[in-house]
């Protein structure tokens, strides 16, 4: 039994379960937007083992296989938030998100991805720390409360970029001289600054052992947010050693599905950005290949 864990019409969930129906294997979504109608039941001893119960059907956890997990926070879902926070409806739903999110990272089940496995993108620093010592080349970077250190670092760097610290979503802009007139401000919050890198974007899907690399050109700085300018997306190769570091990369951060975002440097090397640990990848799988390679490595089951 497969388990795809998260909201049924979302892209990359939904291209997994298609994917998964192609090659003829069932797969059981626990839509959270169906909180309210289910209810989950552990027990913990020697191993944990349990069921979900719904309205028509029961899952025995200890036939689960594997689980494709894309969850939102419950309390952004809007059958669950209009309940209101103080309500027993709320509650449940909270709880049996933790309860199931706990069982995700116990089970002997293969899971894409564990949510603890996640944590190194909750700080882009952190995580470019890790990269760097797998021998990655990333960006010069300042993270800083400094005004003054944030000026000399802009000075050095011209061109330069900010971007979120954490793993919330955020654009990637240039510094412009407006900018500029205003860094009295990073003294209330700390400010990631990079150096420009000049080259073409490639983004990086592994999938188990696999590799699936997208080129991607544009002038926007970025391309997720390209507004007048064009983008244009096409299957790609890698140097034998990139796509080998790629690989080792997931592995290490224990992400059996992972997105890399890498520049091919006008210089010739690779500079890598960061790993996402929940890719949303349907924008880059041109010709369905990564949904096949996920469906696949789900069917394959096993633990992770």
């Amino acid at each position: 039994m497969i388990l795809l864990w998260g909201i049924a019409e979302e892209r990359p969930l939904a291209a997994v379960r298609a994917a998964l129906a192609a090659m003829g294997r069932e797969a059981f979504v626990l839509d959270q937007r169906a909180s309210l109608e289910l209810s989950l039941e552990l027990t913990v001893g020697k191993d944990v083992t349990g069921r979900i119960v719904g309205p028509s059907r029961s899952i025995d956890l200890s036939r689960v296989s594997a689980v494709y997990a894309r969850p939102y926070d419950p309390t952004a879902i809007p059958t669950i938030a209009r309940r209101g926070r103080g309500s027993a409806a709320f509650r449940h739903a909270v709880e049996l998100h933790q309860a199931f999110r706990a069982w995700t990272e116990v089970t002997p089940a293969r899971v894409v991805n564990r949510l603890a496995a996640m944590g190194s993108n909750s700080s882009k620093p952190y995580q470019a720390g890790l990269l760097k010592k797998l021998g990655f080349e990333v960006p010069e970077t300042l993270v800083t409360t400094d005004p003054e250190a944030a000026r000399g670092f802009l000075e050095a760097h011209p061109n330069a970029i900010y971007k979120s610290v954490s793993d919330v979503r955020s654009v990637v802009a240039r510094v412009t001289p407006e900018h500029l007139e205003r860094l009295a401000d990073v003294a209330g919050c700390p400010t990631q600054f990079q150096a420009y890198v000049p080259g073409t974007d490639v983004r990086v899907h592994v999938v188990g052992e696999r590799v699936f690399p997208v080129r991607i050109e544009s002038r926007a700085t970025d391309y997720r947010y390209p507004g007048e300018h064009a983008v244009e997306r096409s299957i790609t190769t890698l140097p034998d050693a990139i796509a080998e570091l790629c690989v080792r990369a997931a592995h290490e951060l224990s992400l059996p599905v992972a997105g890399i975002d890498l520049r091919h440097t006008d210089e010739g090397k690779w500079c890598c950005f960061e790993v996402n640990p929940s890719p949303a990848f349907p924008y880059f799988d041109l010709d369905g290949g990564i949904a096949r390679a996920i469906a696949e490595l789900l069917a394959e089951g096993g633990a992770t």
